[in-house]
């Protein structure tokens, strides 16, 4: 039983490898300068150099995302196999499919109660995250850069998020506190209707001279709201029904479907079709609680829940749609103007250091759960990705005086922010005196006798109780040791 288990299991994903790449070569065979065996060829290729990519990763911490991208680059801006003018409306497309099924995969990966520990700081570092670049990068493009005020804060919004497709494979890759990794999860989600709704409400009312904030707040509350729910509700039916759809042939990809429907249901009725992807992988996850809690009043039938073959296909189906999805992302990537690369990394550099304000703001030194090697890659996730592209282009197809430079700008971001995160964030894994050196610049200027605790706290359980001493109106640590019980509590 077992072995044939796991025969269908590597059928199912030979059919997914064979399924990604035929879709792969219908949706680019027109627009790549070379014949179909050169395509097929170079599209076998990339799949088997990701695979060797990931496993080089695995060993060496050398990051496969900032390798598929530069194979894009390679491709597209550098030979220019590929024309990315003629991708740009179907790559958006794909690009969609890569996050909807990337974020419900990590959707099944959380629990109830990691949420309920992480949402309220997921809300804060999301809300002052996107807020503290808004306003700095629409200053900087008005005051500066010299930009109309409206494509200046355009700008901004585009800006104001991370990307999902670079944050989460970096993070399930890293080893993080659970807590850390759902807030960066929840973070790439939030802050991607963040930035739609409000460069979409900026560029109507510089269209039409009416700018309403309430109406704004309104769209993003009902799409997160409305979305989540119908995601939820969504995932009930489907495991009430997924024992019965089993009994289909060949039906292991009906799951990933009925995402794709859950997700186009809710971006038809004008509500985020991430968001609900995302609770609809997160309702999967935690039927059993939901069933205990709200259904078995109403139902004697228990539901049915996703089994490891399944789990194992849609890892499989996130690894195959980031591959092509960050070959796109290098082929979209634009070196017309060298003033644009420019300002691009300058506008990088300013990113990472308005994360580190904003992991200090959102994030308090006694938050449980989060100790100072989780703040450090905390405060390095800046990668901008899709949102950001896909605004852009909009903006700069708008006609809006000064629009046609947001374009370049925004790509020249995109490569940037990526290439730091994913060349940073492996090196603050592997290298611990990186690693502190990084965690001291995050804490400066630190408060009267106040001392970083660095690696110490993580490996030894070191709790850490920020008092204010009443005689000399300092700031002291008491750090309680409470593994180790032959080292006494020490007083900074």
């Amino acid at each position: 039983m077992t072995q044939n288990r796991t025969q269908y299991q590597r059928f199912n994903i030979i059919s997914l490898h064979y399924a990604i790449i035929t879709l792969f070569l219908r949706i680019f065979a027109e627009n790549f300068a070379m014949g179909p065996a050169s395509l097929i060829l170079t599209l076998g290729l990339l799949v088997f150099a990701a695979h060797w990519f990931a496993e080089i990763f695995s060993k060496k911490r050398i990051p496969d995302v900032l390798m598929l991208m530069l194979i894009g680059i390679t491709i597209g801006p550098v030979f220019k196999f590929v024309d990315a003018e003629k991708l740009s409306s179907m790559g958006n497309v794909f690009g969609q499919l890569t996050l909807v099924i990337l974020l419900f995969e990590s959707g099944t990966e959380l629990s109830f109660k990691t949420l309920a520990e992480s949402i309220k700081n997921t809300i804060s570092i999301t809300i002052v995250n996107f807020l503290l670049t808004f306003i700095a990068i629409g200053l900087l493009g008005w005051l500066v850069l010299g930009m109309n005020p409206g494509i200046s804060f355009m700008l901004g919004a585009a800006l104001g998020g991370s990307s999902s497709a670079v944050a989460i494979p970096l993070v399930k890759q890293i080893s993080i506190g659970e807590k850390s990794k759902t807030i960066l999860i929840l973070e790439s989600a939030f802050s991607a209707i963040l930035c739609i709704v409000v460069a979409l409400a900026i560029f109507e009312s510089y269209k039409y001279g009416e700018f309403r904030v309430g109406i704004i707040f309104g769209q993003v509350f009902s799409s997160f709201l409305l979305a989540s729910l119908i995601g939820l509700v969504g995932s009930i039916f489907w495991s009430m029904v997924l024992d019965k759809v089993r009994t289909i042939n060949n039906s292991i990809f009906t799951t990933p479907a009925f995402v794709f429907i859950i997700y186009g249901i809710n971006e038809l009725l004008g509500y985020s079709g991430i968001i609900s992807a995302l609770a609809f992988g997160i309702g999967l996850a935690n039927m059993d609680a939901i069933y205990k809690r709200w259904l078995k009043k109403f139902f004697d039938r228990r539901p049915t829940l996703l089994n490891p073959t399944e789990k194992t296909l849609f890892s499989e189906l996130v690894f195959l749609m980031k591959t092509f999805f960050f070959v796109y992302v290098g082929i979209s990537i634009k070196f017309d103007s060298l003033i644009s690369l420019l300002i691009g990394l300058g506008i990088s550099v300013l990113l990472i250091i308005l994360r580190i304000i904003v992991v200090r703001i959102s994030l308090p030194y006694d938050i449980k759960g989060i100790n100072n090697k989780d703040r450090a890659f905390l405060s390095m996730m800046i990668p901008r990705g899709l949102a950001a592209a896909v605004l852009a282009t909009m903006i700069s197809q708008s006609g809006l005086t000064g629009s046609e430079r947001v374009s370049n700008i925004v790509f020249s971001v995109i490569f940037f922010t990526i290439i730091f995160t994913s060349l940073l964030v492996p090196l603050l894994e592997k290298s611990e005196k990186f690693r502190n050196v990084y965690i001291k610049i995050i804490h400066f200027p630190s408060f009267g006798k106040k001392r970083i605790l660095n690696d110490y706290e993580e490996y030894n359980n070191v709790n850490v109780d920020v008092k204010k001493d009443e005689d000399d109106n300092t700031l002291k640590e008491k750090v309680i040791i409470e593994d180790n019980d032959d080292v006494p509590n020490i007083l900074l």
